[in-house]
């Protein structure tokens, strides 16, 4: 197998933050009087567009600017979270970024993130070091949710790479899901919570610092 090109999921995957948009979501719900459980939110939210997420767990029908303004609220929520603490990429995500910078493998981000957040992170967290964002894939309001392989399959076009050259990171069902539907050469799930990957025939990590350097030689 020959890798010749990197995808990142981004949310619980290069950046642990899953915690912070769980605690997030938790206090925008309540304001309207709705709850999920962390299974529920694991099987409604993770890996999806707001678009998909709201009109899920609203009953009432919502418009376009609905969503915009919903969508807003939630993520100043959960970014007022994150600056309340360190912000950092996950482990040993800096040192493998700059391994695939120099041996000249192509990568980019593929994440459910909208352009607001994507920014966020990109300020915060000093993101232009390592990507451009020309070539990030995000939620533009009409790509399709993961377990779709869609984001996948744009991020591949970005790196002009085939689906059997590319190495795929991800951390949620949906999004493994779509890893897979999008037949990419290998999948490695990235553990950031204690979550349940046993259904899984993936490799595992906790931190980037496990990779098997040996796989892009």
């Amino acid at each position: 197998m020959s890798i010749k090109g990197i995808i990142f999921d981004f949310n619980g995957t290069l950046f642990f933050d899953t915690n912070l948009h769980n605690q997030a979501w938790d206090i925008f719900l309540k304001k309207y009087q709705l709850t999920l459980s962390d299974d529920e939110k694991n099987h409604k939210i993770h890996g999806k567009t707001n678009v998909e997420i709201l009109t899920t767990i609203f009953s009432k029908k919502l418009n376009a600017k609905d969503i915009a303004n919903l969508s807003i609220e939630k993520e100043d929520i959960y970014q007022s979270l994150c600056l309340q603490q360190k912000m950092e990429l996950a482990p040993g995500a800096k040192d493998f970024l700059e391994y695939l910078l120099s041996i000249n493998i192509p990568f980019t981000i593929a994440t459910a993130s909208d352009l607001y957040n994507v920014n966020f992170y990109f300020k915060h967290l000093s993101l232009d070091r390592y990507f451009d964002l020309s070539k990030v894939i995000y939620n533009n309001g009409k790509i399709k949710s993961k377990p779709d392989p869609e984001i996948f399959l744009k991020a591949m076009d970005v790196l002009r790479v085939k689906a059997n050259q590319t190495l795929i990171f991800e951390d949620s069902a949906s999004g493994i899901k779509a890893a897979e539907n999008s037949r990419a050469a290998k999948v490695i799930i990235v553990k950031s919570m204690d979550t349940d990957y046993s259904k899984w025939g993936h490799e595992i990590i906790s931190s980037f610092s496990e990779i098997d350097r040996s796989t892009f030689e």
